[in-house]
């Protein structure tokens, strides 16, 4: 085994010619791997623009912006795997949010992250647009009150 296949153990959507896209909600498909720096505290963003759910009483599709910035602590969520876990939202029936919290906690479990915050720029639908924010901080350190304070300030930030 090489060094590169030990620092990508467990990883096995990327580079996966045969990608199957879900269509229900797959928590399952997450992957992480190891953070090499879990002493710098750093944050990782990830912005995906054509997030689709279904509205839960209509079964119309909702679209919106999903934002994903975390401070990685031991495990960093792969890429292909996230992109392909928010896809899997496409014929969810959720209200926008839910869609944020179940995205935040299901991310939180894979990655134990010291913080991270969730954020969707849902597009108006019956003249109102919807922006959900949900984050975390882990419990007894300096994240807890990072979450708190970017919690009351989210719409300044």
């Amino acid at each position: 085994m090489t060094r590169k296949t030990e620092e990508l153990h467990g990883i096995s959507l990327l580079g996966n010619q045969n990608t199957q896209y879900k269509t229900e909600y797959a928590p399952e498909v997450l992957e992480a791997f190891e953070n090499k720096h879990p002493d710098n505290d750093y944050f990782v963003k990830f912005i995906c623009p054509e997030f689709t759910s279904l509205c839960p009483m209509t079964g119309q599709p909702d679209f919106a912006t999903i934002h994903i910035r975390y401070i990685p602590h031991i495990k960093m969520v792969e890429s292909k795997s996230l992109k392909l876990y928010l896809f899997s939202f496409r014929n969810h029936g959720d209200f926008h949010e839910d869609c944020v919290n179940i995205i935040m906690k299901d991310l939180i479990k894979l990655m134990q992250p010291k913080y991270i915050e969730v954020f969707g720029e849902f597009t108006p639908r019956g003249g109102i647009a919807i922006h959900p924010f949900a984050n975390y901080g882990k419990a007894g350190t300096e994240f807890e009150k990072l979450a708190r304070d970017r919690l009351f300030a989210h719409d300044t930030l």
